[in-house]
């Protein structure tokens, strides 16, 4: 009886899984991420925090919470300045899950990208938000810890520039 309860049981979840991710909302077109983003641009990765870890009590796992500190390097929507620096947050989705649902930001990669305001800092408008890689990762690698930070290495200036 416990073997029969046990295999009903995975067959719902398995079931509960696969509806939810057929599920999923498909992406937005260019013209609809454009009209619900507060801020549309291309961004330069500057560096990724890791903010918290949090436990998902359905999967029981830890999922990573991040924020990435991004340059504006143009401004396409918004009340941001080219040059300016926002921050971005996202986070890890569960592993075993199926689909686009966490948008992740490498430092020195440089992309477009839709962002709705969230408090003081931005997040990706839609699963599809983050649009054209224009440059790829410096570091594909991110923090694992709280508090632990990955960034853009500095560049050295070989002749100092005289004021």
């Amino acid at each position: 009886m416990q073997r029969i309860v046990t295999s009903l049981g995975l067959f719902l979840l398995s079931a509960f899984m696969i509806t939810g991710a057929a599920a999923l909302p498909g992406p937005m077109s260019d013209a609809e991420l454009l009209t619900k983003s507060d801020l549309v641009a291309l961004v330069r990765v500057l560096s990724v925090t890791c903010t918290s870890i949090t436990h998902d009590d359905f999967t029981k796992q830890d999922i990573r919470n991040y924020s990435a500190k991004v340059e504006l390097m143009e401004v396409i929507k918004g009340d941001e300045a080219k040059g300016g620096d926002v921050n971005i947050t996202f986070h890890e989705i569960p592993k075993g899950l199926l689909g686009p649902w966490s948008v992740f930001y490498y430092p020195g990669e440089v992309v477009w990208t839709h962002l709705v305001a969230d408090g003081g800092d931005f997040t990706t408008t839609w699963w599809n938000g983050r649009g054209e890689l224009v440059s790829k990762a410096v570091i594909t690698k991110l923090p694992t810890k709280p508090g632990e930070t990955v960034e853009v290495p500095r560049v050295r200036r070989e002749h100092p520039v005289d004021h």
